[in-house]
């Protein structure tokens, strides 16, 4: 058996910390794995849950929104199609903000016991959710199979989009991990983001439904940005994406990535007292 000796130099933690994220990269997997494997333990259709779950959301919005409230969809795309487009980023999303606020309180006793990156526990949490996420990407090929859709050249441009989800979800999850460690109120406060957050999200209907002089205040939700860059990778065609919001809702996620490892760096060393 292969074993490594790890040296923790007092006053050095900086320069050694990142060098010991790759050092600890099987820890990583382990716990992405155990956290997969977890999720849909004891259930009987196991990670069918994952196609389950945005495929009745899909058709409750298109009932609600494309056949009752009749607003538009964008182009001639099927409406199914326009709100699963935006659903794929907001449940990777809502996941990883759930699944990342838990994970130092669940992983409690290793963060009491034994050094590694605590970065590691709220990154292998996202893993989860991003597995779910490729994994609903199945509907979206079934519906563009049964409308007979074909995407343009714009889908090449989708793990751009991809990425900057996968910033959104990592950066605003670093800080709810961190906060929900000192303040439990964060475990009450979590679900009502994530339903707030679907409400004043374009999930449902299209943002180009919002009024000219108010899309860029409505760019100022993050998620905004998102899930418009992913309509116009996936959709093509009509899609349209307005770029100043686009722009301001980057910069903003961003800000929150950098802002979330920071703060999380900051808090760090009190976890293990705290927790």
């Amino acid at each position: 058996m292969n074993s490594k000796e790890l040296i923790i130099e007092a006053g050095r933690t900086e320069s050694q910390y990142w060098r010991d994220l790759w050092k600890y990269r099987e820890l990583f997997y382990f716990l992405a794995w155990r956290d997969i494997l977890v999720r849909y333990k004891q259930t009987i259709i196991g990670m069918a849950w994952a196609l389950i779950r945005p495929f009745l959301t899909m058709v409750v919005f298109s009932v609600v929104f494309g056949s009752l409230a009749k607003l538009p969809t964008e182009g001639n795309t099927p409406y199914p199609i326009m709100v699963f487009a935006a659903l794929l980023p907001w449940q990777f999303f809502s996941g990883a903000l759930s699944e990342c606020s838990n994970s130092l309180i669940n992983n409690a006793n290793l963060l009491s016991k034994v050094y590694f990156p605590r970065l590691i526990v709220p990154t292998s949490a996202v893993i989860v959710s991003f597995v779910d996420f490729m994994i609903s990407g199945i509907i979206l090929l079934g519906l563009m199979a049964y409308y007979n859709f074909i995407p343009d050249w714009r889908i090449l441009t989708l793990p751009l989009f991809i990425l900057i989800a996968f910033a959104a979800s990592m950066g605003t999850g670093l800080w709810l991990a961190a906060l929900n460690v000192e303040y439990r109120d964060f475990r009450y406060i979590v679900p009502f983001i994530v339903q707030f957050g679907l409400y004043i999200s374009p999930v449902g209907f299209s943002s180009q439904v919002v009024p000219p002089e108010w899309r860029l205040i409505y760019s100022l939700n993050p998620m905004v940005g998102v899930i418009d860059g992913f309509r116009w990778a996936i959709l093509g065609g009509e899609s349209q994406i307005y770029f100043p919001g686009f722009a301001l809702s980057t910069g903003l996620v961003v800000l929150i990535l950098v802002s979330g490892i920071w703060y999380f760096r900051r808090m760090e060393r009190t976890f293990a007292d705290v927790v």
